[in-house]
């Protein structure tokens, strides 16, 4: 009979905690309706946060209704339930502190209302930013990975190359990407090569430098097996130092591409005719704060989008080291 009724208070609460995201956002909406906004914020075209939450709540319950069906749902919602009522909570508070009280200058700290109408009313312009950004990130991650890739296999398994180049590796590298701009922009004939190039070299130290110490790292064992064998320098480099180096290559993409958002947002103040970084640069200037909120909330995206899509890639590409390494 215990056991019974402990299985049951056990399940009640495992329910409970599915049903926390929707009651965060329940309490959300009903702050944001019945709580009225300071006078002192300028009334938007629409209650936009308001149709956004209503639309919100869709998500978490669907969710619950699904959890009962599939066990993977449920996991999540229960694991993760707490955390988003928690995370709701606190957007309740800022809303409350900015919009519903003003405890806070109001042109410094807009309502949700305001920042989400940007994204309505601006739509057209705020996709040719997100755009014109993607397009930047992508070739500088893209050459930067390249150039870094070649740099650490060759310095990782030649100790010639090593010699010579390392030591103006260890004196160029450091300098921040961003310290360069002045001199890069009047090098190259456009803002865009400029941009790219800036975003390269910003990914292109991490990625070069944890290549080759992951190759160096890799145990001598392997290689004098494969020679044993007769295996070649382009089998050894590409079929036994490459693969054992993955996780420190991946580690490497992983901070370039921290560094790549950097130079990314700074490279495009600087005579950039869209993107982001412009974007908030040109809000700023204007003094439309609400402006430059969104685009903080497009970096936030954007980057867990880039990020999630790598996690994805060095999952399938490792999947052996499930279990033994941590991230």
């Amino acid at each position: 009979m215990q056991t019974k009724l402990q299985s049951k208070n056990s399940n009640i609460k495992k329910t409970a905690k599915r049903l926390l995201p929707l009651a965060g956002v329940i309490i959300t909406l009903l702050v944001q309706v019945l709580v009225p906004d300071n006078s002192s914020h300028p009334v938007a075209k629409r209650p936009y946060y308001t149709t956004f939450l209503l639309a919100l709540s869709a998500i978490p319950l669907i969710s619950f209704v699904l959890s009962f069906f599939f066990n993977k749902i449920a996991e999540y919602l229960e694991h993760k339930g707490p955390f988003w009522l928690g995370a709701t909570l606190v957007i309740v508070l800022i809303n409350v502190i900015t919009a519903k009280l003003a405890l806070l200058p109001v042109i410094f700290f807009p309502s949700f209302d305001n920042i989400l109408a940007i994204f309505v009313e601006s739509w057209q312009l705020v996709l040719k930013c997100i755009f014109y950004s993607f397009k930047l990130l992508i070739f500088g991650v893209f050459w930067g990975v390249l150039a870094g890739f070649i740099t650490g296999v060759f310095l990782g398994f030649s100790s010639k190359v090593y010699y010579w180049i390392n030591p103006y590796i260890k004196l160029i590298g450091p300098i921040p990407a961003t310290a360069w701009i002045p001199l890069v922009l009047t090098t190259f004939p456009t803002t865009f090569g400029a941009s790219v190039f800036i975003i390269a070299l910003a990914v292109w130290f991490p990625v070069q430098l944890m290549t080759s110490s992951g190759i160096q790292n890799t145990s001598k064992v392997y290689f004098e097996v494969g020679r044993t064998l007769g295996a070649g320098t382009f089998f050894q480099i590409f079929k036994i130092a490459v693969p054992a180096a993955l996780p420190n290559i991946f580690q490497g993409v992983f901070n370039g591409i921290c560094a790549a958002f950097i130079a990314l947002m700074t490279a495009e103040m600087f005579g950039a005719k869209y993107g982001i970084g412009w974007y908030i640069s040109w809000q700023k200037a204007m003094m439309v704060y609400s402006g430059v909120y969104a685009g903080l909330i497009m970096i936030a995206l954007f980057c867990t989008v880039i990020i999630t899509a790598l996690f994805k890639v060095r999952k399938r590409l490792l999947g052996w080291q499930k279990g033994l390494v941590k991230w």
